[in-house]
């Protein structure tokens, strides 16, 4: 069916259709790794040590931690102090632009249609603030954003295409984005993004659909709390790494009650949990897949 549709969208570089076959993917991190290993919602400087600390406890690499509550909730020094705690450790730390239309005065974010849209900026003001927002956490030594909206990704690559930026600034685009096709992501990829979490509840053949279409790792959450579907596919990890490689899996949300919230030290500890298990079954039940280590050699022993 709909053969002419199909031919097309191979002919634009994009899949014929969902790949239920499920291949191998045969692309790679640039150090040659399948996969890396991120921890979302770690929202205080608390939570990201004990994260850190709990996983050379556990015996286990985290390659990267994500802030989500905006840099402009945090002073100077605190986010000073988590880029230093990140590069000790030799973990990437990405944090999220602050100023978006949950935090404006505008009702629409609290309707039924808000919901879809609440993340992303809201006027040109508030984008002028959100870049503003990126440029403070590059001046704290931040190197890795999650971008919640896709004009402001535009808008950042430019600025990083002209040197207004660093060019090793790199764009994470957020799940809340709602983005979940080949073809979206495709997109994505041409104006700036270097790496995207899709849709959380893809199947397997629809994550491999994306991967078939774009070279920039994937961000594939294994794990959520109850608010972002509460569900828990930590059997499907090393699937995920197959076919998907490279990418980031994100694990460690189903101990927290909510994505946005702040997390404290004994919530880190239940994520890091979670996170070892994860790493066990892609191990066990997937061997040959290759996780990223650390960036640096550890500058300081972690507090146990």
């Amino acid at each position: 069916m709909f053969d002419t549709t199909r031919d097309f969208l191979k002919k634009i570089g994009l899949p014929s259709g969902d790949l239920n076959h499920l291949p191998t993917s045969n692309k790679k991190f640039s150090d040659g790794c399948d996969f890396r290993i991120e921890i979302p919602t770690i929202n205080s400087l608390d939570a990201a040590e004990t994260i850190l600390s709990e996983s050379n406890k556990l015996g286990f690499t985290i390659n990267r931690i994500t802030e989500t509550q905006g840099i402009f909730r945090y002073l100077k020094s605190d986010i000073s102090s988590w880029v230093e705690m990140c590069n000790n450790y030799g973990c990437d730390l990405v944090m999220s632009v602050g100023p978006r239309a949950t935090y404006d005065i505008g009702g629409t974010v609290n309707s039924e249609q808000g919901k879809t849209i609440a993340y992303r900026l809201r006027g040109q003001e508030q984008l002028i603030r959100g870049i503003e927002d990126v440029k403070r956490g590059i001046e704290q030594g931040v190197e890795n954003f999650l971008i919640y909206d896709e004009g402001m990704l535009w808008v950042l690559n430019e600025m990083r295409k002209e040197n207004e930026i660093p060019e090793n600034i790199h764009f994470k685009v957020s799940a809340h984005c709602g983005h979940s096709n080949p073809a979206a992501l495709k997109l994505l990829e041409s104006i700036g993004a270097d790496s995207i979490n899709p849709v959380r509840d893809l199947t397997l053949p629809m994550i491999a659909a994306l991967r078939e279409a774009i070279a920039i790792p994937l961000d594939c959450h294994i794990d959520n709390p109850i608010t972002s579907g509460g569900f828990i596919r930590t059997y499907e990890a090393p699937e995920i790494v197959r076919i998907a490689s490279p990418v980031y899996i994100k694990t460690g949300n189903s101990a927290i009650a909510k994505h946005g919230s702040v997390t404290t030290a004994n919530d880190a500890k239940r994520m890091a949990v979670q996170a070892s298990i994860a790493l066990e079954m892609i191990t066990k039940y997937y061997p040959e897949a290759k996780q990223s280590m650390m960036k640096i050699t550890k500058l300081k022993i972690l507090k146990n």
